[in-house]
């Protein structure tokens, strides 16, 4: 070979394989832009970790159950709920209350460990949503784009794994906030790896619990993740389409008791769509909303504050 010849390269086939490998742990290898008529495609071979976490939830079959494996995987459910509601929708979206520079990175890996993205990616959606709520440019309005788009398939294509940095500008500063979005798979595998040795060690240390490494990943993990993934999409494809509307906003959100019981309050979409910049959104005593008493009580403990109220001249401009 020649001193100028070209060193081989790797077959297409195999180069696609290996960036599609990249971008699952590196989402900052994709800075591409996307073909406008690939945009809104799904993408396969990047849904695969998706479509994998179903399957695992087989794996109770082999596992079993126990009352252990289920208060894990009903504890992380709550605990990591209330991370994607009270941070990464109240707080980081819109920016509903005050914290500090730690706590505010806690709850953003405690919401990453959802496997829900990491903040910024979150947050840049989200406030997409609001802007163009009900419209094309909704990603996930199932009036533009029908109930399964809504619920899981518009983030599995190419269009909707990118994080819009020019919605985000306020976040973005944070650089501990922007590793969490590039390797937004780390804080996932951290926590399963803590359930398989958690489940481990009580096997030894205390057999009588009936638990063992792989039944907490199972449930604690991969069944936990699962439920709380459908939970936090009904948002999307149901509370714009069941419900109550309270308040005329340009969209078609509504309120819906059983989503907010579901989701810790998020169900009080109308209220919410209408009025997004309070920390509360059951706007009336027995409007049940998880989220609102959780941050009260971290209010109290000092752990965040200037908790933006409903203001009087909302709750007047309300048709019921």
């Amino acid at each position: 070979m020649s001193a100028s010849a070209s060193p081989p390269q790797a077959p297409v086939p195999a180069r696609r394989v290996l960036a599609t490998l990249r971008r699952w742990v590196d989402t900052g290898s994709d800075t591409a832009e996307p073909d406008p008529a690939e945009a809104r495609r799904i993408d396969w071979a990047r849904a695969l970790p998706f479509l994998g976490m179903h399957l695992a939830c087989l794996g109770v079959l082999w596992v079993g159950v126990s009352w252990t494996a289920v208060l894990v995987a009903a504890l992380l459910y709550a605990v990591r709920m209330f991370a994607i509601t009270a941070f990464y929708h109240r707080y980081f979206s819109h920016r509903t209350f005050r914290t500090s520079r730690p706590v505010q990175f806690l709850f953003a890996a405690i919401g990453a460990a959802s496997v829900q993205r990491g903040p910024l990616w979150w947050a840049a959606h989200h406030r997409n949503h609001h802007r163009h709520a009900d419209r094309p440019e909704d990603l996930h309005s199932p009036h533009a784009h029908g109930f399964w788009r809504s619920h899981v398939g518009w983030f599995l294509t190419r269009e909707g794994f990118r994080t819009d940095w020019a919605r985000i500008p306020d976040l973005a500063r944070y650089p501990e906030l922007r590793w969490l979005d590039r390797f937004d798979t780390v804080v996932p595998l951290l926590l399963a790896v803590a359930l398989f040795a958690l489940g481990e060690l009580l096997a030894r240390v205390a057999p009588a619990l009936g638990t063992d490494g792989w039944q907490l990943l199972v449930w604690g993990f991969f069944v936990s993740t699962v439920v709380l993934f459908h939970a936090t999409f009904t948002i999307n494809s149901l509370a714009h389409r069941f419900g109550r509307r309270r308040f005329p906003t340009r969209d078609d959100s509504r309120n819906n008791l059983w989503l907010a019981l579901l989701t810790f309050g998020e169900g009080w979409h109308n209220n919410h769509h209408f009025f997004p910049g309070t920390a509360r959104q059951g706007f009336h005593w027995w409007e049940i909303d998880p989220t609102w008493y959780g941050l009260r009580l971290m209010a109290a403990l000092g752990l965040v504050h200037d908790l933006k109220p409903v203001p009087a001249w909302v709750l007047a401009r309300a048709e019921d």
